[in-house]
């Protein structure tokens, strides 16, 4: 079968002891980057054959990957780090096996979003995830739909881009708008900064928010307009 493990977005304690488990067990591990996936190897003891499948060669690898999980081989896909398949490889792959009635089993753990979202102090009943926005074509498109959402809205941005991210964001959803840049969760240096959107973009300019490491943005939803009283006259 295909086991979907997540694995830390930054302590490595945070991985959960059935995900070492099945780690150990499977005849091989697909990595988003080796390199990355040693050091979580090393740390447990785990000497299962790491083999690479990231987003360069995740549609070409899904068939033969396919194929051998029917001839018998027990699959575990992982990324560096989060669940695969949220905003990093892995979509292409279970696709496949879904589609050749392979069994996947997907386990719970990290994502670098829910402890954003949870720890933001913004409603979380009701959420919406972005993920990564594109970077040109139909970025505009996509803040102009974030921007009227009624609920709290999450993206991830990359350390260099922050700054031009959360001007764009008061372009379309005003300097007044409440949001959370979490950032290095799970890690050492792991950070929260609340305020308005203007207020975040100064810490960004005077260097007070460090554009550095994994980052998620977190915004309020769109306030409702408050309707006018009619009054009726004698």
């Amino acid at each position: 079968m295909l086991y979907i493990v997540p694995t830390p977005v930054g302590n490595l304690e945070d991985i959960t002891l059935r995900a070492l488990r099945i780690l150990k067990e499977v005849d091989v591990i697909y990595a988003e980057d080796t390199r990355t996936s040693k050091k979580l190897m090393q740390q447990y003891d785990i000497s299962t054959p790491l083999r690479s499948h990231h987003a360069h060669n995740e549609n070409q690898e899904a068939a033969k990957i396919v194929e051998d999980i029917l001839n018998g081989t027990n699959v575990a896909l992982i990324s560096d780090a989060g669940t695969p398949g949220i905003s990093d490889p892995g979509y292409s792959l279970i696709k496949a096996c879904a589609a050749a009635a392979v069994k996947i089993e997907c386990l719970p753990g990290a994502t670098a979003i829910i402890p954003a979202l949870v720890a933001s102090a913004l409603p979380c009943n009701r959420f919406y995830f972005e993920g990564f926005l594109p970077h040109k074509k139909g970025r505009q498109t996509r803040l102009l739909y974030l921007a009227e959402l009624p609920c709290t809205f999450a993206l991830y941005e990359s350390p260099h881009r922050l700054g031009k991210c959360l001007d764009q964001l008061i372009e379309h959803c005003g300097a007044e708008r409440q949001a959370v840049v979490c950032r290095e969760i799970s890690k050492l240096f792991e950070e929260y900064a609340r305020g308005t959107l203007a207020e975040l973009s100064a810490k960004v300019v005077a260097n007070e928010l460090k554009s550095k490491g994994e980052i998620v943005i977190v915004v309020a939803g769109k306030e409702k307009e408050k309707k006018k009283k009619r009054y009726n006259k004698d």
